[in-house]
C-alpha cells in the first residue's frame, strides 16, 4: 500500500478512471432477512461524477431490496490494469425517460427485449458517499511472485496503491 499522499482530485479521478475501465460491477444490495446479495450489473453511464446508473426490472429483487434498504456497494475488478474499486453509497430507484434515452445501449436489449418500452423497465441509481481502490502497477505474474516472495519471507507483499475517497 502507498504511504505517499494523494489529494483528494487525485483520487477521486484514479476512481473515476478504474470505474470507467471496469464497465462490469458487483451490485450488493441488503436481503429483506439481512444478508447481503451480490449480482453483476453493466455500468450504463461511462461518466462518473459520484453517481452509477443501472437498467433494471422494477419487480426484481434488487428493487426491492433497495427499496426497503438503499445502503449498497457496488465493486469493479479490472484484470487488465489489476485495479479493484469498491463504492458505498445510497441507491434509488425510478424511471426517467430523458436520462434512459441517455443512457440506454442496444445490448440491452437482450435483457430488456422491448427496448425503452420495457413493461417495468427503471432505472437504480447508486449515489457515492465513498470509495476505496486498489491499484497495482505490476503485472498479475509479478503480483503473484510478490505474494510467493512474501509468504517465504514471511513479510507483507507490496500491493500497490490503496486510498479511499470521500463524496
Amino acid at each position: 500500500m502507498s504511504n505517499e499522499p494523494t489529494s483528494a482530485a487525485e483520487a477521486r479521478a484514479r476512481v473515476t478512471e478504474l470505474v470507467r475501465a471496469a464497465r462490469i460491477c458487483m451490485l450488493t444490495t441488503i436481503a429483506l432477512d439481512g444478508r447481503q446479495v451480490s449480482r453483476p450489473m453493466g455500468l450504463q453511464e461511462a461518466e462518473f461524477d459520484g453517481d452509477l446508473w443501472f437498467f433494471a426490472h422494477a419487480d426484481s429483487g434488487k428493487v426491492r431490496q433497495i427499496r426497503v434498504n438503499p445502503e449498497v456497494n457496488v465493486a469493479f475488478s479490472d484484470q487488465r490494469h489489476n485495479a479493484w474499486v469498491s463504492v458505498s453509497g445510497t441507491a434509488t430507484e425510478g424511471f426517467d425517460r430523458a436520462r434512459a434515452e441517455r443512457l440506454w445501449n442496444p445490448l440491452l436489449k437482450g435483457w430488456f427485449p422491448d427496448g425503452l418500452d420495457t413493461p417495468g423497465l427503471t432505472l437504480i441509481k447508486v449515489h457515492a458517499s465513498s470509495a476505496e481502490y486498489w491499484d497495482s502497477p505490476s503485472s498479475t505474474m509479478v503480483n503473484l511472485l510478490g505474494f510467493a516472495r512474501a509468504a517465504v519471507t514471511g513479510r507483507p507483499p507490496e500491493a500497490g496503491e490503496n486510498h479511499a475517497v470521500t463524496y
